[in-house]
């Protein structure tokens, strides 16, 4: 079977409102038409909006007493400070949990010194995912009388019975999505519950956490330092856990970026140093190598030690926490890259049997901390709703991803009465069965697939912003499209569209057997640039003239800067797009 590298991939030209376009081309005369678009296409449909959308202030954060629940939150907080109760913050252990208990955790030991705060991390192997038995018996044990969940909770409704039962209080703040059922918790913070008049909805969990200490702090009368100082955690949180970064998100992650690079806490600014980053850092930065190290922690051994690492004051200890987070994800990435193998290995074996349109692959000895990595690398290769199973604890346990387009808990929510336990959103999910089960739930799960998916999805999309000339490629309008970052899902990094693109007097090469060194031309206007993984697209660009989708990137080669072209697809040149 083909890989994606070698697979034709849908162009989709983005469709946009034309009145918001025409609007903008009015109210912006000077500026390249395309940008117009591009605003267009991201829902801005004036001159105020655009402004808002390029420069976001933080009055414009929502006011968090909107979130159902939230004045019986900060109530219930407030009176634990008043009887100086004990307060135990448990949180996921991934990215976004792990900076949320850092967060609220890290603000609640500041505005209430005299307390007893304490956090606590499910261990990924011993105990799952959310809300365990053992963190409440935990708190229980150790007189812990108010529980805040984060990143979790929403569905743990026999848990939070369990925890009232033994005169726990719990506070939820979760984003996933909730079932009819909700727990019985003292309050729960998540805009999707069903009443919640909350205007953004699309809050990762650290957001959530960052919400409730917003509204402490407004309650408490603290200066707005109090909370805007731990941003750079929450941007980090955005980053990783690829909610989309419009509305409130887009504040939030502009000004986290903008502390990363200017005035980092110290676990952030001490992960850079170990990572080696010597440039202004991007939300992908967070995502391929922040997120990743913390990550890593939980994937390949206890979370706790992220956390540890968030709340550490102490500059030298600070960086024995990053070195060990840092030899964990060096770990995980050599176990990925073995498994990943093998699962290609198995695919190709598979490939034999006739076309599929889902992929559940299993296997008793994987890595159970990376199953979701290695889900995502197979769609690299084999274009379909991927779910990779490894045994943990007797069952069958392991991770979903997605492809554009299909909704993955959907499928996974109608073979549910295969399922022990299951949870996630669109694109990722997670599932634990019995051993037994995973025959059916493979034939199952592909029949829904098949039942559910169109096969144009199937087929790889690249979606365009517009269409431009290289003439348009100057300084000043990368400079503009910088001030669309940050970039993440709701406003993708924009790709262009240039045809009738000819190769540079044959300079093109292939390099290091499988990338593409690009010099084009259209016209009298040349442009250098990269494509990564598409070496089997040169005879296509010789062969020429090509249509090219790209993005812009600049290119730093002996202390000279330059705009560079980085490919995404070619194909011979045509007049339609899709």
């Amino acid at each position: 079977m083909a890989t994606t590298t070698a697979m034709e991939k849908r162009w989709t030209l983005k469709e946009v409102d034309a009145a918001a376009e025409a609007q903008l081309l009015a109210d912006f005369p000077t500026i390249n038409p395309s940008f117009c678009r591009l605003l267009a296409a991201r829902g801005i449909h004036n001159f105020e909006e655009a402004k808002r959308f390029f420069r976001p202030e933080l009055y414009q954060l929502l006011d968090p007493f909107l979130m159902k629940g939230m004045k019986a939150a900060v109530d219930r907080i407030i009176e634990a400070f008043k009887w100086h109760e004990r307060i135990l913050v448990y949180g996921d252990y991934d990215v976004d949990g792990t900076t949320a208990v850092s967060v609220v955790y890290s603000f609640l030991r500041e505005v209430y010194p005299d307390g007893n705060v304490s956090f606590y991390i499910p261990h990924r192997y011993r105990e799952g995912y959310g809300v365990s038995r053992a963190g409440i018996d935990f708190a229980r044990d150790n007189a812990y009388t108010l529980l805040i969940t984060l990143d979790c909770g929403i569905k743990s409704v026999e848990l939070v019975h369990y925890a009232n039962k033994l005169g726990i209080d719990v506070l939820i703040c979760d984003h996933h999505l909730p079932d009819h059922d909700l727990p019985q918790a003292l309050a729960i913070l998540n805009p999707k519950q069903p009443d919640c008049p909350y205007p953004f909805k699309e809050l990762c969990g650290c957001g959530i956490g960052f919400k409730l200490i917003q509204a402490l702090s407004i309650r408490l009368q603290l200066p707005e330092t109090t909370y805007t100082k731990y941003l750079d955690l929450v941007a980090t949180s955005i980053a990783a856990d690829i909610v989309p970064i419009d509305g409130e998100n887009r504040t939030l992650a502009f000004y986290g970026i903008k502390k990363v690079n200017e005035d980092p806490s110290l676990s952030i600014r001490t992960l850079i140093g170990i990572a080696g980053i010597k440039k202004q850092l991007t939300v992908s930065d967070l995502v391929f190598v922040i997120g990743p190290r913390v990550n890593a922690a939980g994937r390949m051994d206890d979370a706790r030690k992220a956390v540890d690492l968030f709340i550490e004051k102490d500059p030298e200890r600070c960086v024995q926490l990053a070195e060990v987070l840092h030899l964990d994800n060096f770990d995980r990435k050599e176990i990925d890259k073995s498994i990943t193998e093998e699962a290609l290995a198995m695919l190709q074996a598979e490939a034999l049997l006739g076309p599929k349109n889902s992929t559940v692959l299993f296997q008793p000895h994987w890595h159970k901390g990376v199953v979701g990595i290695v889900a995502s690398r197979v769609i690299d290769h084999f274009y379909r709703p991927t779910i990779i199973l490894t045994e943990s604890n007797g069952k069958a346990t392991g991770s979903a991803r997605s492809i554009k387009g299909f909704n993955i808990y959907e499928a996974i929510h109608e073979c549910r009465d295969l399922l022990e336990n299951y949870g996630g959103h669109y694109f990722a999910a997670g599932m634990t069965m019995k051993l037994e089960n995973l025959a059916a739930f493979k034939e199952k799960f592909e029949a829904v697939v098949s039942r559910r998916i169109s096969p144009e999805l199937l087929i790889p999309e690249i979606e365009i912003d517009a269409e431009i000339n290289f003439t348009d490629i100057k300084p000043s309008f990368y400079n503009i499209l910088n001030q669309f970052e940050p970039f993440g899902p709701a406003n993708m990094r924009p790709v262009f569209l240039t045809r009738g693109v000819h190769d540079f007097r044959g300079s093109s090469k292939v390099v290091k057997e499988s990338h593409l060194r690009l010099v084009v031309h259209r016209g009298t206007s040349v442009m250098q640039g990269i494509g990564f993984n598409l070496a089997h697209l040169y005879p296509f660009l010789m062969d020429g003239p090509v249509d090219i989708v790209y993005t812009l990137e600049e290119n730093e080669y002996n202390g000279n800067l330059s705009l560079q072209i980085k490919l995404l697809d070619l194909r011979t040149s045509q007049k339609g797009i899709a």
